[in-house]
């Protein structure tokens, strides 16, 4: 069996805080009540906002005496090597541990306490409720069981703890239990955490690896001065293709959220390695698709996390950038402008229904506005993306816009969009091909049941946030972008990555598949030239498209017959409809549209710099009559 320790006294975390771990084999003396029960006292588990008897934010017992103790079944023997410890998650409450002792035994009735030569070793713990603190035992310790025995805590409060266990499991081949959860990968790739340098290098030679298909460059640089970098994969990489859609994946837009960031450096190497295999999916992908993965928008947080490690980075630890900024909601509030203009009857005589623009105070140099975003909105200007999605961690199901509330005051409410219909389909092609997200049966990580919304939601009917990555992008941009939560633990043990890269792999590939859904096409004029910036209108969607620099297009749609309608400025409009079928493969649907008359004798007009002679028509036959009279 692989030797799981990381170093001789060090184990990897048993899975408390990842859910390995489940909930009947936490046990405790007392429970102040079900929401406070063994269940709930996972390292990082956070309450709701109104704490109530189900999703509370620790273990809690029904009293506060040296004889209470939380107990971990590992259902087989293991090596136990050292606890780390919370306090209670909780708004309105202050309740940690400040020293326990450790018992373990081998069929939960005889109890062994670890010493300190004759007497118990007691472990000193935490001095407030967020910050983890971590006790490797002395000698590491073998049995089944373990329990942590509260003996002092917080003299303002009660006895409350998160925990996770550290231990490597002895070998064990006939264990049940162990056969039962244990998810192998067959991929050889490099399951492990990697620091900017060694993300860095891990480009660099996926990129040696295949030259011909893959590519680095950077997009701006992060408020430390680290660049951002960014990795096409493509047939013809650096070179947009007429006719083929582009497509992107973020992470780490919260710096502490690692998982997004290592599973984009997996995907990487997995389709590289793939396409010189000959796997026909993945070629496909590569030469019908123009990719770009950019997994770690937020490197100096990743940093902050990764220096304290994937057990002690507690849950917020880096998810800002070093302007103390969350990038992910650092973006112009476009909902409100749109919703503004409609409410006053501006749409479409003097606004758009889309590409809708940035306000002027948000370019201001005073602007609170991280350079990261900056240099995310130029990037996302510049390329005629179709279709993204931001990878983040703390949870398992997946959002879609609106992310903020139309209605003021309102922190939950349902709020789609026009798109909401293929939003839905395009938020349950991931969250469906997940390995846990649908799963009925499994634990919420916090204190929501996304699974019995299929593992997805309304982005508004969760919790608003104004200025979203996700809103930015479809209110300014053609881009339909959603945000994928991968994961419970944001920063999972490396020891995990290969479960993690399973239980993710097959939905990174399907969603990238929806990128070809719907219709695709050129608008061109009666010379054949493309035409940018011209309008792409579905009749019964609110919400349009625009044409790239050569006159291409891409409109993501579900199966169905659509009356669609291409125009652009000094062109007469056009129309046809279009039909979407079931399978993967964008419908072509391309316009050719003629300028009017006289909107040709006006551009002459203008590049002779000669205005036209407008007469009034009545004057014009006045003048006509009386040349007849006169017999002219």
């Amino acid at each position: 069996m692989q030797d799981l320790c990381d170093g001789q006294n060090k184990c990897p975390p048993m899975g408390l805080e990842s859910l390995k771990i489940d909930d009947f084999q936490l046990h405790a003396s007392s429970t102040k009540r079900y929401g406070l029960g063994a269940h709930r006292g996972r390292l990082n588990i956070q309450a709701g906002l109104y704490e109530d008897d189900l999703y509370d934010g620790a273990w809690c017992a029904g009293r506060d005496d040296p004889l209470q103790w939380f107990e971990v079944d590992a259902r087989r023997l293991t090596k136990f090597t050292g606890v780390i410890t919370q306090g209670r998650n909780s708004l309105w409450s202050s309740d940690w541990v400040t020293s326990y002792k450790v018992m373990i035994s081998n069929d939960s009735h005889t109890w062994m306490t670890l010493k300190n030569g004759s007497d118990d070793l007691i472990f000193r713990s935490n001095r407030e409720k967020e910050i983890p603190v971590q006790n490797i035992f002395p000698t590491p310790v073998v049995a089944r069981y373990i329990r942590v025995n509260p003996q002092s805590w917080f003299s303002s409060g009660s006895i409350c703890m998160r925990v996770e266990i550290l231990g490597c499991p002895m070998p064990d081949p006939n264990n049940y239990y162990h056969r039962r959860n244990e998810v192998i990968t067959s991929d050889d790739l490099d399951f492990r955490h990697h620091t900017y340098k060694e993300m860095r290098q891990l480009m660099k030679v996926v990129n040696e690896m295949c030259p011909n298909i893959t590519r680095i460059y950077n997009i701006g640089k992060s408020q430390g001065g680290l660049k951002l970098y960014a990795f096409e994969i493509s047939d013809n990489p650096g070179e947009h293709e007429v006719g083929e859609p582009e497509f992107r994946y973020t992470a780490g837009s919260h710096g502490n959220e690692v998982l997004g960031r290592e599973l984009l450096l997996l995907l990487m190497q997995f389709m590289c390695l793939e396409y010189l295999s000959g796997n026909q999916r993945i070629r496909h992908l590569v030469e019908e698709t123009r990719i770009h993965l950019l997994p770690s928008v937020n490197p100096d947080g990743y940093e902050k996390a990764f220096e304290v490690g994937s057990e002690l980075s507690g849950w917020s630890l880096g998810r800002w950038n070093n302007n103390g900024i969350d990038i992910h909601h650092n973006f112009p509030d476009l909902s409100s402008v749109l919703w503004e203009a409609e409410a006053k009857k501006l749409i479409p005589r003097k606004m758009f229904n889309h590409h809708v623009p940035i306000p002027e105070w948000y370019q201001s140099q005073n602007a609170s506005v991280a350079l990261e975003t900056r240099a995310l909105m130029a990037w996302m200007e510049k390329m005629p993306f179709v279709l993204g999605s931001n990878l983040q961690g703390g949870e398992l199901v997946v959002t879609f816009p609106y992310d903020r509330t139309r209605s003021p005051g309102v922190t939950r409410e349902q709020t789609p969009t026009p798109d909401d219909h293929i939003f839905r389909w395009l938020a349950f092609s991931y969250a469906s091909t997940h390995r846990l997200m649908t799963d009925a049966s499994r634990r919420v990580c916090h204190t929501e049941d996304f699974a019995k919304e299929d593992g997805t939601i309304n982005g508004a009917s969760w919790h608003t946030a104004a200025g979203s990555m996700n809103d930015f992008s479809y209110l300014h941009t053609n881009c339909f972008e959603l945000t994928m939560f991968v994961g419970c633990d944001k920063f999972p043990h490396e020891n995990e990555l290969p479960e993690e890269w399973e239980n993710n792999r097959e939905s990174l590939l399907v969603f990238m598949e929806q990128v070809h859904r719907g219709i695709k096409g050129v608008v061109r004029d009666l010379q054949g030239r493309g035409i940018a910036n011209a309008i792409i209108s579905v009749e019964g969607i609110n919400h349009d498209v625009r044409t790239a620099a050569d006159g291409d297009y891409w409109r993501l749609l579900n199966p169905g017959e659509y009356k669609v309608t291409a125009r652009a400025h000094g062109y007469a409009s056009a129309s046809k409809k279009c039909e979407v079928g079931y399978e993967i493969g964008a419908t072509r649907c391309d316009f050719k549209i003629g300028r009017p008359n006289l909107s040709r004798i006006r551009e002459i007009m203008e590049k002779f710099n000669r205005q036209p002679i407008k007469l009034q028509v009545r004057q014009l036959q006045t003048h006509r009559s009386g040349e007849r009279l006169l017999g002219t």
